[in-house]
């Protein structure tokens, strides 16, 4: 049985490639993706590749997860900085969480700095562009080699 990573995108992740790319990249959305499922076959993963700009709906695929999923690579945008919910939602999902961000939020302005998911997170990668979802992807696999 083939283990499965959820790759879960937050607010205005849909807009990469033109949104601010300065920042974020030219790459799409869709590039992300392919990049994800790309990894995870290599890996030997199967990757469930999702993103919302309604916080509740985030929170709802955190519950559904629960028990069905390896860990779970989250890139919470904005909802970094503001979003108690979405912390609460991966405790109780009692799955192993990677946190992502493209560009590197300690390099911009202040309010990016706290982060109400770091915390509850295994790890944190930021500031390495899109490659940061790889390399989440990368350690999710050599983890579970390490737990058979």
């Amino acid at each position: 049985m083939t283990a499965t990573l959820l790759v879960l995108n937050g607010p205005n992740i849909n807009m990469l490639g033109t949104r601010q790319p300065e920042l974020y990249g030219h790459e799409t959305l869709a590039d992300v993706e392919a990049l994800c499922q790309r990894q995870g076959e290599a890996r030997g993963l199967a990757i469930d590749f999702r993103q919302t700009n309604h916080e509740g709906e985030l929170i709802d695929w955190l519950h559904q997860a629960r028990g069905k999923v390896a860990g779970v690579v989250l890139n919470p945008a904005a909802w970094t900085h503001t979003s108690v919910a979405i912390r609460d939602a991966i405790l109780a999902s009692e799955l192993p969480v990677i946190e992502v961000h493209i560009s590197n939020v300690h390099r911009r302005e202040a309010f990016r700095h706290h982060s109400y998911v770091s915390d509850v997170a295994v790890g944190v990668i930021c500031g390495l562009g899109t490659h940061g979802y790889a390399l989440a992807i990368e350690h999710f696999a050599k983890r579970m080699v390490e737990i058979a």
